[in-house]
């Protein structure tokens, strides 16, 4: 609380001075209700809560190796990562149809082109499948990008991701190092 200093200065003769009052605020009780208050926040307050995107890999089963899963051509995407934050993307069968050089800020667009060309054929059931495939030249952050633009597109099947080097096919290695991103 606030006290008031009263004493006269203690120097004797001389001139004759009014008292002056000095005042002492103690900041205890506002120190302690502070620290209360800090200490009730900090209990009380709900942190967010990471979320995970499910993510599907190929099954390494050397004994079987016949043993694959079957997509239509017509409504899977696959999507290519390569190196200066470049990437490369085809639909339906690789060789068919060269894939598409293009940028992390263009890939949402296709992504939902493509979206939309399928729902457009007519199956209610079907829906964009979407296969990533790391090369050795992209970077964890490319990869978490694309995972990004893929939750942004509401991509209701999980993306399959193939990251073994040997999967690309040769029509895949030879359009990305025509381009430069392999």
């Amino acid at each position: 609380m606030a006290e008031l200093d009263t004493s006269g200065g203690g120097k004797k003769g001389g001139k004759v001075r009014s008292k002056k009052q000095s005042t002492r605020v103690d900041l205890t009780a506002m120190v302690d209700l502070a620290f209360l208050l800090i200490t009730f926040f900090m209990l009380t307050t709900t942190l967010s809560k990471p979320l995970a995107m499910e993510i599907v890999k190929p099954d390494k089963d050397v004994k079987n190796k016949d043993n694959k899963l079957e997509l239509k051509a017509s409504s899977t995407m696959t999507i290519l990562l390569g190196k200066d934050n470049k990437l490369a993307w085809y639909m339906g069968e690789a060789g068919k149809s060269a894939p598409t050089i293009v940028s992390f800020n263009q890939i949402r667009a296709d992504i939902l082109a493509n979206k939309k060309k399928v729902a457009d054929i007519g199956n209610p059931k079907m829906s964009l499948t979407v296969i990533i495939k790391p090369t050795s030249g992209c970077n964890y952050q490319n990869f978490v990008d694309i995972m990004d633009e893929l939750n942004i597109a509401k991509i209701v099947n999980a993306p399959s991701i193939d990251d073994d080097p040997e999967h690309l096919l040769e029509g895949e290695k030879q359009a990305m190092k025509a381009a430069g991103i392999l």
